[in-house]
């Protein structure tokens, strides 16, 4: 099966700067891949450079085997969907739908028939006349993503392609979206900053930062089990702490102030300055006698309502603050903001990290650099 896409050693340089700083990623013939990160991070570029878009300074892009780094944009078997659409004001759906089928020649009978097939994909059929100032962010949308499948790419490449919609439609759109790539099968590789797309139509994730990919892997692993600082605090929120691991093999011992953590995930075999991590639903308020181990005083400080559920921001006896997930059962919530607390950070949520990843790193050498 045609579409699978390999970066090997990939550069990208304007200048002296490095956009792409040697990345090395396998994305499987028919998966849903994305490139999670912040503005500036690369994966923009990255996927220009797939596209045919800009040339990398350095590094091979395999499409099934075949390095294409020096290959022209239409002389590759993908298509790609960007953030504004770029559909053509003066031609009603069909003849957007068409445009690049008409490039490639190809006759009537079947031009017809295949508008009318990756039309009826997007649930279009009907709006062939339609201009698209007269079509809605969201039915835009559907139309550049039928532009870009009438030409059956390998891969489609998508910039940011919900940006530019409210947040409703956008949610739609990303199971949509899901489902229409496990329609076709091919491979998709998406670009976004934003997690929950990231997390909710992924196969897999690369989370970028500073030109460097910091983990890639499933959402559930990237989310549940971060290798890095960046990854963890980055993809969803995490309540992050200094540590001193002192001991232990396969549980680790950590002195977080004054207090003793167990943690059974991360690097349970650190040793010195360590950062250790929890996500907020994992995070158990108790009453302020509650006894036993893994357990830190703290008072409520304030409540923040979500809908459903509210957030509890807890300033913690060691000084930190941290942020506690409560569903909304339908219930008042006992805490109010006084409350004293115990927090109880259960040993298997608690992760233990040591390395703070390419994009942290080089921020904290930037705060010692002399003004």
């Amino acid at each position: 099966m045609a579409g699978e896409v390999s970066l090997v050693d990939l550069v990208k340089r304007f200048g002296d700067l490095a956009a792409v700083a040697g990345i090395n990623v396998d994305m499987p013939s028919g998966e849903f891949f994305s490139m999670l990160g912040p503005s500036g991070c690369g994966k923009t570029t990255t996927l220009r450079m797939i596209a045919g878009f800009e040339q990398p300074t350095e590094g091979r892009i395999l499409l099934d085997g075949t390095d294409m780094a020096y290959t022209p944009p239409h002389k590759r078997n993908v298509n790609t969907v960007f953030q504004n659409y770029a559909l053509f004001p003066h031609l009603n759906v069909h003849d957007n739908v068409a445009f690049g089928l008409r490039r490639q020649k190809v006759g009537k009978q079947e031009l017809r028939q295949r508008v009318a097939e990756a039309l009826e994909l997007v649930q279009l059929s009907g709006f062939e006349k339609r201009k698209p100032g007269q079509m809605s962010g969201g039915q835009q949308q559907r139309v550049a993503l039928a532009r870009a499948l009438v030409l059956k790419p390998a891969v489609l490449l998508l910039d940011e392609p919900l940006g530019a919609l409210d947040a409703k439609l956008r949610k739609a759109l990303q199971i949509e979206l899901k489902a229409l790539q496990q329609q076709v099968g091919i491979t998709f590789v998406y670009v976004t900053h934003d997690q929950e797309e990231a997390l909710t139509m992924s196969d897999r994730i690369a989370v970028m930062a500073d030109g460097r990919v910091e983990q890639i892997g499933p959402p559930q692993e990237v989310y549940e089990a971060p290798e890095t600082v960046f990854v963890a605090d980055f993809l969803g929120v995490s309540n992050m702490m200094d540590a001193d691991a002192v001991g232990g093999a396969n549980i680790c011992r950590l002195m977080v102030g004054d207090f003793e953590l167990d943690a059974l995930k991360g690097k349970t075999d650190a040793r010195g300055p360590s950062k250790v991590t929890i996500r907020p639903e994992r995070v158990h308020l108790e009453d302020q006698d509650a006894t036993g181990p893994n357990r830190i005083p703290g008072m409520v400080e304030r409540l923040v309502y979500l809908g459903n559920s509210v957030q509890v921001i807890t300033r913690l006896a060691i000084g930190t603050t941290i942020q506690v997930l409560v569903q909304n059962a339908g219930e008042e919530i006992r805490w109010k903001q006084g409350t004293p607390v115990q927090a109880y950070l259960p040993p298997e949520a608690l992760r233990v990290l040591t390395d703070t990843g390419a994009a942290l790193a080089k921020l904290d050498e930037e705060a010692v650099e002399p003004v």
